[in-house]
């Protein structure tokens, strides 16, 4: 697999509703190398903090297989980035990892930590108000990451990538597991098991603690 582009999020406002909200979902390629810190890229606006960003989602990863699936699906061309994603890769497809892979580009290390969850804020910036439930049926929905080791990566950077050995669970069964509402005691410790994100390990801990007390 190969880098086809990094993109940084642009300062913007967009409409949802009455409201005008600000968001950096709105990202463009970048031209050369860009530094990737364990906090992601610097220069990537990020408007919600309380959702979006921190050590364990720095990065949003968007694949070239997954791009060309909604490409036909939409019958138009999608530029990279347009999902909001910090890195496009050419022929991944989002649903064929597990939480915990690696995936390595250039001099940095990434490891999975979770899938992306759509929002008003997405659906807003494809005009479409149908699109979280869209998204949500597609099962293509991207990959958060931690950066492992930081470092330069440029356009064009091979990508390759490494399983995890421990305990894990697939980014496709962390996603439906999402829209469950009452999860089995054995689906949370299975979840907890795996090196997930720190927002959804917070929350998952707290439905555990609430199941078995």
């Amino acid at each position: 697999m190969q880098l086809l582009s990094v993109n940084i999020g642009q300062k913007r406002t967009q409409q949802i509703g009455e409201q005008l909200e600000t968001t950096g979902i709105y990202k463009l390629p970048a031209q050369g190398p860009v530094q990737i810190t364990t906090l992601g890229i610097k220069e990537d606006f990020i408007a919600s903090k309380r959702h979006h960003g921190g050590p364990d989602q720095a990065v949003y990863i968007y694949g070239g297989g997954d791009y060309a699936w909604w490409s036909k699906e939409l019958d138009r061309e999608i530029e990279a980035g347009t999902f909001g994603d910090n890195l496009t890769i050419s022929d991944l497809e989002s649903d064929k990892f597990n939480i915990g892979d690696y995936l390595h580009i250039g001099d940095v290390t990434l490891q999975i930590t979770a899938p992306r969850i759509p929002c008003s804020t997405f659906a807003s910036r494809m005009a479409d108000p149908l699109w979280v439930k869209k998204f949500r049926r597609a099962e293509r929905p991207g990959l958060y990451c931690r950066v492992i080791r930081e470092g330069l990566i440029k356009a064009g950077d091979s990508v390759s990538v490494e399983k995890y050995q421990g305990e894990t669970l697939s980014i496709l069964q962390m996603y439906r597991d999402y829209y469950e509402r009452n999860k089995s005691e054995e689906t949370l410790r299975l979840h907890l098991n795996a090196p997930i994100a720190i927002r959804a390990r917070a929350s998952l801990e707290k439905k555990l603690e609430k199941l078995t007390t």
